[in-house]
């Protein structure tokens, strides 16, 4: 088994536990990660350093970082094959991103759009961690050597922001990280607010009706995606630009059914929204009931919950260590006694 995972290449991706899970992270994330564990030597972390960017309550912020876990094998990470991990488990992560902040330009930094964007949202809390948020991905990334990074289309420039820090390290040095690649899925992965569908589905957004929650039952996602904002006309066309609402929801019965965008648009031709509102309400609740009534079987045994998260925690801290144990090496550290 550990020859077999030594041949494969190295996947880590993570998300924030700043809020409940959504449809969104399932089709962007979670959705794939499930399709790549069989091919790839996987870390998924719960990215808890990186919440508190912005302030948490800690009873919301601890609570919600074990329902990530739960949901991560709610939908399908098969925790016997993955490494399943609290990132602030793992001291390392902090160290090597102190090492790479120091090899990282004010004006690189600065560049980010996510840190211009964060703070304007955020205005009132605009700290070091965010402007310093990016180092610590690339952190987490190169600490795993990881090959492939499932991320949103948001998240390329900072995957370009690691690629750079790590060329720039094997340059100075010599080579001691891969230089990783993003993954990002083609149809589908990108899910839009159901009242706003021009701005992405968010966790964070006060508008509870604007998201569907992994844990929503079967009655809220009908009456959300009844509500759900659409254009004018009664055409079923896939076009985010002029119909983006009902392109929102067409993405929404293609991550549901599998379904093309054309074979959606042939079905529903000539029908009008109605009906394809109620298709695409119990497509949905038909994906998500099984995920809900997993994730509630996992969170009523924490114990087990808590067994598992060592374990991830141990493999990631081996993997983790060797990575550090050279970085600190090359740069002139000394290692303890």
């Amino acid at each position: 088994m550990n020859t077999e995972n030594q041949s494969k290449k190295i996947i880590l991706s993570g998300i924030q536990a700043s809020g409940d899970l959504t449809i969104g992270h399932y089709a962007g994330a979670m959705k794939n990660w499930v399709q790549l564990q069989d091919d790839y030597e996987c870390f998924f972390m719960v990215a808890d350093m990186h919440a508190i960017t912005t302030k948490q309550i800690p009873a919301d912020l601890r609570r919600r970082s074990i329902d990530v876990v739960a949901m991560y094998a709610a939908c399908g990470i098969n925790t016997e094959q993955s490494t399943l991990f609290i990132q602030s488990h793992v001291q390392e992560h902090a160290q090597l991103a102190w090492v790479l902040n120091c090899f990282t330009g004010f004006g690189e930094a600065q560049r980010m759009t996510q840190f211009k964007d964060k703070s304007q949202q955020h205005s009132e809390n605009v700290n070091v961690g965010l402007f310093s948020y990016p180092v610590l991905m690339a952190a987490d990334i190169l600490l795993y050597q990881a090959d492939l990074v499932p991320v949103g289309d948001d998240q390329k420039q900072h995957i370009e922001l690691t690629r750079n820090l790590a060329e720039r390290f094997n340059h100075l040095y010599s080579p001691t990280f891969i230089i990783p690649e993003p993954f990002i899925a083609k149809e589908g992965a990108r899910i839009m607010s159901l009242q706003e569908p021009k701005k992405k589905m968010s966790k964070s957004d006060p508008n509870q009706n604007s998201c569907i929650f992994l844990h929503d039952s079967d009655a809220v996602i009908r009456n959300k995606i009844k509500r759900a904002v659409t254009d004018s006309g009664t055409d079923i066309i896939y076009d985010i630009e002029t119909r983006p609402g009902i392109s929102n929801l067409m993405s929404l019965h293609h991550i549901a059914t599998g379904k093309s965008m054309q074979a959606i648009s042939d079905e529903f031709n000539g029908r009008g929204y109605a009906p394809f509102k109620e298709a695409v309400a119990e497509s949905v609740a038909e994906l998500i009931s099984p995920i809900r009534s997993r994730f509630e079987e996992l969170r009523s045994h924490p114990d087990e919950l808590s067994a598992l998260l060592k374990t991830g925690a141990d493999k990631a801290k081996r993997q983790a260590f060797k990575t550090l144990r050279k970085v600190y090496k090359k740069i002139g550290f000394v290692e303890p006694s």
